[in-house]
């Protein structure tokens, strides 16, 4: 018996809109709204406006709070300042990808874990099932937020008309309580697009009233509203891994060329620790596959799964794969052998549908932002 999918608060308003809708991860999302590569360079030079309330949030609250995620996670969260953010993991045992998070400092206890949606429910049960011992809380928020996120060039110019929050003094991967259009926000500078942001958590019963202030403030800076079908590209084109794809518990962050988020000189134990060191020594004497890029040298779009050859061996496996409307070519992020890493490195290709497709190897991202 299938299951109904979930509906956020901004639901009715996407419809209205004339939203193309999809099922991710148990939410009925908009995929689009018209021209998927018309909201894609509208975030590159403009603004783009999303709604991302199928995120997963997860408060950790208690004396030991910071204690607890340093021990559940494998980044070492009691060195994040107030009003700071972290970029971080949790693993199984084996040390295999569970997920990948930001944790938002709310104060001198509260900590606030937002998951991706498809993990949410993982992740609350694998810290619910670590809390233990640790004078800490862990709770279910879900529900008590809306998330929305201004995300491209212009998106400084939008919020600063609808807030008086000090954004400048804002750095990437922090954020601070505001009000914003009058309605109570947590204003993070932190996006999934490579491109300078800010993601809005609320209340539901606000998330209406924001985003047509928004929309309003938006208007004469060219932002438009943008589906989860832009958000892939972005992302792609930035080079930022997507759990599934280049994250799986098959691999562990070493595997992922993500050893840096891996903390192993935090004070006391931490889920894991064992399997990550030897992954850790694994990946110095013998690397394993490496993530790199990929840029079409023909029209063909390589998708997820498909195998990457060199001398029609098997040398990869492709990711993620779309065509970039930045570039205007078909990319794609693999594993790949490390003897075929190297940028430029000749004679790749992508088995698509039986045809070698010629393809250049690059370092990623394929796109970076003019700071």
């Amino acid at each position: 018996m299938s299951t109904a999918p979930r509906l956020t608060a901004l639901d009715a308003l996407h419809r209205s809109l004339g939203a193309t809708m999809t099922d991710f991860a148990g939410w009925d999302m908009p995929l689009r709204y018209a021209s998927e590569r018309d909201e894609h360079h509208a975030v590159r030079t403009r603004a783009g406006l999303f709604d991302l309330s199928h995120m997963g949030e997860i408060t950790v609250t208690g004396p030991e709070a910071a204690a607890f995620l340093s021990y559940a996670l494998v980044g070492n969260i009691a060195t994040v300042g107030n009003g700071r953010a972290r970029y971080t993991m949790i693993v199984q045992e084996d040390g295999g990808i569970v997920d990948d998070l930001i944790v938002y400092r709310l104060g001198e206890t509260e900590y606030m874990v937002v998951a991706n949606a498809g993990n949410a429910q993982i992740v609350l049960d694998a810290l619910t099932g670590r809390v233990g011992g640790f004078d800490a809380e862990v709770r279910d928020d879900r529900d008590a937020y809306a998330l929305l996120a201004v995300q491209g060039p212009e998106s400084p110019a939008i919020m600063k008309a609808v807030t008086d929050a000090d954004l400048d003094g804002l750095k990437y991967y922090a954020g601070l309580p505001g009000t914003v259009a009058g309605v109570p926000a947590l204003i993070a500078r932190t996006g999934y697009t490579g491109e300078d942001g800010f993601e809005l958590f609320v209340a539901p019963e606000h998330a209406e009233q924001l985003w047509r202030a928004l929309t309003e403030a938006g208007a004469p800076h060219g932002l438009i509203p943008c589906g989860l079908s832009c958000r892939d590209t972005l992302r792609l084109e930035a080079g930022m891994p997507l759990y599934g794809h280049e994250l799986t518990t098959a691999l562990t962050p070493f595997d992922a060329g993500l050893g840096r988020v891996v903390k192993f000189e935090k004070e006391g134990d931490f889920v894991g620790r064992e399997a990550l060191r030897a992954a850790a020594e694994r990946a110095e004497t013998a690397p394993p596959r490496k993530l790199v890029g990929l840029i079409a040298e023909g029209r063909r779009v390589p998708r997820a799964g498909f195998p990457v050859v060199a001398d029609s061996k098997v040398i990869g496996e492709v990711t993620s794969g779309a065509p970039s409307p930045t570039l205007g070519k078909p990319i794609a992020m693999a594993y790949v052998d490390a003897a075929f890493a190297a940028p430029g490195t000749e004679g790749v290709g992508v088995d698509i549908r039986g045809t070698h497709e010629p393809y250049e190897v690059v370092a990623l991202p394929f796109y970076k932002r003019q700071k």
